[in-house]
């Protein structure tokens, strides 16, 4: 029988951690069950429609968007689908549902998103590359966003998009098990790239567990007369206070009040003639419209030695269509045509919202 002291054998298999001693912790609990990874998974790809329509338009291509698969894992077992370079848009949730959330794509097939919104055609993933893949993804999560605030029946918050070009191994993850979506995505004739979204499993579980009923207090009964002689204390008169007991007796102590939800109107878009008007007060407002044909960069001794005769070559090709500036803003580009001896510009395209936000201070 044991006095109850360790051995040394004991002892020696404690300092060097378990040994061959065998403690059970008892069965991890998963953090998300297979019902709520299925209801979360439905309750994303009621979002795919949009996400592909808010990209498209930024991109100004033709979008395609899989409905994404939706799984379990940890930092290991993500790691084992992630590797080289890649791209890391941070939009953790703040209210409502507050926990980890974030966009993780391969740096090389960032540049298809990227690309087509700065106008370029093989950019490279320099700062203004990243900035753009904030405004993409923060686009993209809008509806992901809506969708968890709906089902929870709350308001969800995030905080601003924070991008960042890092090694795989480098990719900030929430700890323990995580919520991963696997979305397959396709930008005009380029080859598809996968894009992955991750959730912390509390945020998850705060969208589906706030979404179902929950059940209401069954109201306690009470009798006309403890009622009446409540109401008659009151400066009422006695008849008054009895008849106003009974009709709350009746109304409380008979049966479950019936509960219907409130029925709101449907939201009709806004006329376009009210917009206009609003706009018609700035229609005789002037604004300079300038014609650039190039620019250049010359040292000042450069300038002063100009005279009659000098040629100054600009950063624009023979040919290359002009820019068309509005109060010194790029809005669109032109080509140069003769009309009745005066020159003229032909539009020959309105450059895209997020070149023209590039453009400002």
């Amino acid at each position: 029988m044991s006095d109850g002291s360790l051995s040394q054998d004991e002892i020696d298999a404690l300092l060097q951690g378990t040994g061959g001693m065998d403690f059970d912790s008892g069965p991890t609990t998963p953090a998300l069950s297979e019902q709520q990874r299925q209801q979360f998974q439905q309750l994303v790809q009621g979002t795919v429609g949009s996400q592909e329509s808010n990209l498209s338009l930024l991109v100004n291509n033709e979008v395609s968007i899989q409905a994404p698969s939706v799984e379990l894992v940890d930092a290991e077992g993500f790691s084992s689908s992630v590797s080289g370079e890649v791209v890391q848009v941070q939009i953790n949730l703040t209210e409502g549902t507050p926990g980890h959330h974030s966009y993780i794509l391969d740096a090389g097939a960032a540049v298809y998103i990227a690309g087509p919104m700065m106008g370029q055609e093989g950019v490279e993933l320099d700062d203004a590359a990243v900035n753009a893949l904030q405004e993409a993804f923060s686009q993209i999560a809008g509806p992901v966003i809506t969708a968890l605030g709906d089902n929870a029946g709350t308001t969800v918050m995030n905080d601003p998009p924070i991008g960042r070009q890092i090694d795989a191994s480098s990719v900030g993850l929430p700890g323990g098990q995580f919520v991963k979506l696997t979305y397959s995505v396709k930008v005009d004739d380029q080859p598809p790239f996968e894009v992955y979204e991750v959730f912390d499993a509390a945020v998850v579980q705060a969208a589906l567990g706030a979404g179902a009923s929950q059940p209401q207090a069954a109201p306690q009964p009470a009798s006309a007369g403890s009622m009446g002689g409540g109401m008659g204390g009151m400066n009422m008169g006695g008849a008054q206070g009895g008849d106003m007991g009974g009709m709350m007796g009746m109304q409380m102590g008979g049966g479950n009040a019936s509960v219907q939800s409130v029925q709101f109107p449907n939201l009709s878009q806004t006329p376009v003639g009210s917009e206009q008007g609003n706009i018609g007060l700035l229609m005789d407002v002037y604004m300079e419209m300038t014609v650039e044909l190039g620019r250049t960069r010359k040292l000042i001794k450069e300038i002063l030695g100009m005279g009659e005769g000098t040629i100054i070559e600009l950063d624009k090709l023979a040919g290359e269509p002009v820019d068309i500036l509005v109060n010194h803003k790029l809005i669109a580009k032109g080509e140069v045509v003769v009309i009745d001896e005066n020159f003229g510009v032909r539009v020959t395209e309105i450059v895209s919202p997020m070149e023209r936000m590039s453009g400002m201070p």
